[in-house]
């Protein structure tokens, strides 16, 4: 698709110094990019290459406006604008509609006419699909689930029955919502399945990455709020609530009945334990451990940082020394105290 810059400059409120005429078609890095190309200057780190860019134009704040040498488009912040530009420029939704010949419908089924149901798809009886949504191939919808409007399932995902997903929902390949969780009762020494009769509800404009997964509740729902973003090989368990806006990055688990907040960050690699909570605003990096529920917004993190292996060792024992040593410790403060009475 290509577009002149001024229309772009629409798009994201924005203005344009410069040729506003000029045509864009794809992004580029300040360094790559050529003509016909837009860029963008977020991290200062690369500031060097924009004034040696060949882009036909650059998304910029105004602080750096005037050391763009090709055309500037100037907003307040460079890197939302990118991102709604390049899904300008790359959106190619599919205009097919209607039901691919080897997929399988069962009757009983709601289907918009607008939907498109791809190559070796399941529905299952029960299934209701709203205007606009695209089901890629290979996907499984279980018995009665629900799935809102404007939603593309990209390839081989399984939402199982009863799952509930709103509007505008990115589902990447590998996905499984629904599943059930991991529910086992001792019965004395025998593992015992606990049957899982919650469901699955997901909010409107969630993306979930490749090979995540969403567990249904054990007798209550799991429960992904409106603006979710969550990357590649997450676990979600039963009855997790994630609220509104939160993002976590990939490999990141959740255990049961835990409830993250609103507007939270969550770094890669994070364990979370259940039964937990955290507040709302809060940012755990990366590689770090969830053992006890955060209450006041924050940044958190947890583990060490890298070092070399014999220095690790020698921490390590130490760690390990650590309760021994401030019983010692107490001991001498008191002894000290002793002195000085």
């Amino acid at each position: 698709m290509k577009l002149p810059l001024k229309k772009l400059a629409e798009h994201v409120g924005g203005y344009v110094i410069g040729d506003g005429d000029c045509l864009i078609e794809r992004v580029a890095t300040l360094k790559n990019a050529s003509a016909g190309e837009i860029s963008f200057l977020t991290n200062l780190k690369y500031k060097g290459e924009l004034q040696a860019t060949r882009a036909s134009a650059v998304i910029i704040s105004e602080k750096h406006a005037t050391e763009c040498l090709t055309n500037a488009l100037v907003v307040t912040n460079p890197h939302p604008a990118y991102a709604k530009i390049a899904t300008l420029l790359y959106t190619e939704k599919t205009s097919l509609q209607g039901i691919h010949p080897t997929a399988v419908v069962e009757p009983g089924c709601e289907i918009d006419a607008s939907v498109w149901i791809g190559p070796h798809c399941v529905v299952e009886t029960g299934v209701s699909i709203s205007a606009g949504t695209v089901i890629g191939p290979g996907c499984y919808l279980g018995k009665h689930v629900s799935i809102g409007k404007d939603c593309e399932l990209t390839a081989n995902i399984s939402v199982m029955h009863h799952s509930r997903l709103g509007d505008r929902i990115l589902l990447h390949p590998g996905v499984v919502i629904g599943a059930d969780g991991f529910g086992q009762a001792n019965d004395n020494g025998k593992w015992i399945k606990v049957p899982q009769v919650g469901a699955v509800q997901i909010g409107n404009d969630v993306e979930i990455g490749a090979n995540t997964t969403v567990d249904r509740g054990t007798i209550e729902d799991t429960i992904v709020e409106d603006g979710v973003k969550l990357d590649n090989l997450i676990q979600i368990a039963h009855n997790v609530r994630i609220g509104k806006n939160t993002v976590m990055a990939a490999c990141t688990a959740v255990a049961g009945s835990s409830t993250i907040g609103e507007n939270c960050a969550i770094g890669g690699c994070v364990a979370i334990s259940g039964h937990l909570s955290i507040a709302d605003n809060v940012t755990i990096t990366g590689r770090s451990t969830v053992l006890q529920s955060v209450r006041t917004s924050g940044v958190y993190s947890s583990s060490t940082p890298l070092e070399p292996n014999n220095l690790w060792h020698k921490n390590h024992i130490r760690f390990k020394q650590l309760d021994e040593m401030a019983k010692r410790i107490k001991v001498l403060e008191k002894e000290l105290e002793n002195l000085r009475g």
